[in-house]
């Protein structure tokens, strides 16, 4: 595995970043769901994607499967 350097709380504070604190079914569902319309704007997909690669992240981070 690579070694990777802990969230930093102070650094994604500066950007802008909140803490979202979810149930691990609720992250699991929000990793595989997208509502993207199929005409959906590509800002509007890329958005999605991260918002699921986040949540998939988070879920492995902790030992939940995703």
């Amino acid at each position: 595995m690579a070694n990777t350097a802990p969230t930093d709380p102070e650094g994604e504070r500066a950007k802008g970043r909140v803490p979202l604190w979810l149930d691990p079914d609720d992250a699991r569902w929000l990793s595989q769901h997208c509502g993207c319309p199929a005409d959906a704007p590509q800002e509007e997909r890329e958005r999605c994607d991260r918002i699921r690669f986040r949540a998939a992240a988070a879920l492995h981070k902790h030992g939940h499967p995703h």
